[in-house]
């Protein structure tokens, strides 16, 4: 059985494998362990070059996952799959060193620590893998919130690459979110006793091949985390994600409103509409962006469809929400009572349809 098990979520990682695979069995002679490659179905064949390695190593196994993406949820299934009693997560883009894994892996099984977490910004480390200053600021902005969240006084919270025993993590994932790319920040959070953890240095490099998984979402996946701990156990984080676009596209439905109607005198009718389709589009590109970036539509067709279906979904979604709301005033209902009545009504039918239709699988 092995001792360690890397998992290793990947998205069009073809080119990075077979180096990253030479690079752990020189980093970790004397130990035993397994890489776990989690594939979200990558477009540029990684699940088949990860099954030719595997042909070749026993220690390489391979999960190729259809109709969900998201490197969360990817490290809790490479840890239910595992037997190993200790797991490790690293990204397949070379950024991480495996050089530091016997020392993370020392602190854990020798009791030093629950978690050790590969910190790109405590004393001796580097960051120069973050594309622009801009990406390291917001990096650092973000990581001082998820102290605030987390209680915890860690350098990098927000670090991808950290060590813990596997029975933790999997005693933790009926907690976690598993929304998002911080799955550290999700089991810092999701933790109901204090966790041990130590940090480690680590010289973040530049990608070897690949594009960048976080783009624009380092510093939501610290809003995911505070919802996720303070709305968790009552909604589904998701749908918080999802009502809070919807709050932001009132505010651009009404700015294109009276941009219409009162600055450049359109009728009022006319100005609706279009204000409507202003706001319905700018709730779809949001979402597909930040409520549900580890399903996003990618290509011109797919987003193209998904964003009539998301107008369709909620035009049907404000009928249920008008006709709700109408029969509840017309049996004695304080109005604004049935209008928050309607409006929850459309906003839990537009989450219901959009992530069943839209964003995930008919």
């Amino acid at each position: 059985m092995p001792q360690l098990a890397i998992i290793l979520p990947t998205l069009n990682e073809r080119e990075n494998l077979a180096p990253l695979i030479t690079r752990l069995d020189t980093a970790l002679g004397g130990i035993t362990w397994e890489a776990i490659i989690v594939d979200d179905n990558s477009a540029d064949g990684t699940a088949d070059a990860a099954r030719a390695l595997a042909l070749a190593d026993p220690r390489i196994r391979v999960i190729e996952r259809f109709g969900r993406r998201g490197l969360a949820s990817a490290v809790v299934e490479g840890a239910c799959a595992t037997a190993a009693q200790y797991v490790a997560v690293m990204d397949a883009d070379h950024q991480h060193d495996p050089a530091l894994l016997p020392a993370m892996l020392a602190d854990v099984s020798g009791g030093k620590a629950d978690i050790v977490v590969a910190s790109r910004f405590m004393p001796g480390a580097d960051a120069g893998g973050l594309e622009g200053v801009g990406r390291e600021n917001a990096s650092r902005l973000a990581n001082r919130l998820a102290c605030k969240l987390t209680g915890t006084e860690l350098t990098d919270p927000m670090s991808g690459y950290f060590l813990l025993e596997t029975e933790r993590l999997r005693s933790l994932a009926p907690r976690l979110s598993g929304i998002g790319f911080k799955i550290l920040l999700d089991i810092l959070s999701a933790s109901a006793e204090p966790l041990r953890i130590t940090e480690i240095p680590l010289h973040f490099a530049g990608r070897r091949s690949g594009q960048s998984k976080l783009d624009r979402t380092i510093a939501f996946e610290f809003l995911v985390g505070l919802y996720d701990r303070l709305l968790g156990r009552f909604v589904p984080t998701r749908f918080a994600l999802f009502a809070t676009v919807g709050a932001v596209g009132v505010g651009v439905h009404m700015a294109v409103l009276a941009l219409l109607y009162l600055m450049a005198g359109s009728g009022f009718i006319l100005a609706q509409a279009l204000a409507t389709f202003a706001a319905m589009s700018f709730n779809f590109w949001l979402n597909n962006q930040l409520t549900y970036a580890d399903r996003r539509l990618r290509g011109t067709g797919a987003v193209l469809r998904g964003w009539l279906g998301f107008c369709a979904t909620c035009a049907v979604g404000a009928l249920a929400n008008i006709a709700l709301a109408g029969l509840l005033e017309a049996r004695g209902v304080h109005w604004m009572l049935a209008a928050g009545a309607g409006i929850v009504i459309g906003a839990v039918w537009n989450y219901a349809l959009s992530s069943r239709f839209v964003w995930g699988r008919y």
